[in-house]
């Protein structure tokens, strides 16, 4: 299965308890590291296709910090595939190169973008990049995004599927935070937010 997120910022003691900008409320960013793994785990398995979108973690950046913070990605099933996100570093990423191995299926466990990619799925493009895109009119052409935290951007295509997005409340079911999206939960997001983007006339 495919899956998406963005924006754990693991680490991040300044968003750990920020219910304003990021809506997070924790003691401290142990805590929230946790919940990220464990409901992570619930549903994502060892063989399946996770999509970061930036913003991984905040650590410092030398052996010590990239080497604590890759334990912890270590304990997210599934391949990561991660695009760099503004907090995210080019020797962040060439550790995790260098540090990277093989799953029990053959794939590795990391597959690293500087700047987004594309990928189709049940008749759309999808954009996937850290910050959002203007895409202009484009009918089956979607932008998934993160950077914005707990705010939404003001067109259909662009789905915010960071671990604090807004536009969870789209879906007929509660996501424990810091638990990917599904292919399904985003096409269910980008069908209710056109039709609320309908009936509000944008």
């Amino acid at each position: 299965m495919l899956f998406f997120t963005s924006d754990t910022h693991f680490f991040d003691e300044n968003l750990a308890h920020n219910m304003h900008f990021a809506h997070r409320n924790y003691v401290n960013a142990s805590e929230m590291n946790q919940d990220i793994i464990d409901h992570w785990n619930k549903v994502v398995s060892p063989h399946d296709v996770v999509y970061h979108l930036g913003d991984v973690g905040l650590v410092t950046s030398n052996r010590e910090g990239f080497t604590k913070l890759s334990a912890v990605l270590n304990k997210l099933n599934g391949q990561l595939n991660i695009i760099k996100g503004n907090h995210d570093t080019r020797d962040f990423f060439k550790f995790l190169e260098k540090n990277n191995y093989q799953l029990d299926n053959g794939k590795k466990k990391f597959v690293l973008h500087d700047v987004g990619c594309i990928i189709k799925f049940e008749h759309y493009q999808f954009f996937l990049t850290h910050y959002p895109l203007m895409l202009g009119i484009s009918r089956n052409s979607i932008n998934l995004h993160g950077h914005v935290h707990y705010y939404s951007i003001n067109a259909f295509y662009n789905i915010n599927v960071g671990v604090d997005t807004p536009e969870s409340e789209y879906l007929n079911k509660k996501i424990e935070f810091g638990t990917p999206f599904s292919s399904s939960d985003v096409l269910e997001m980008l069908e209710a937010k056109k039709i609320d983007f309908q009936r509000r006339n944008i």
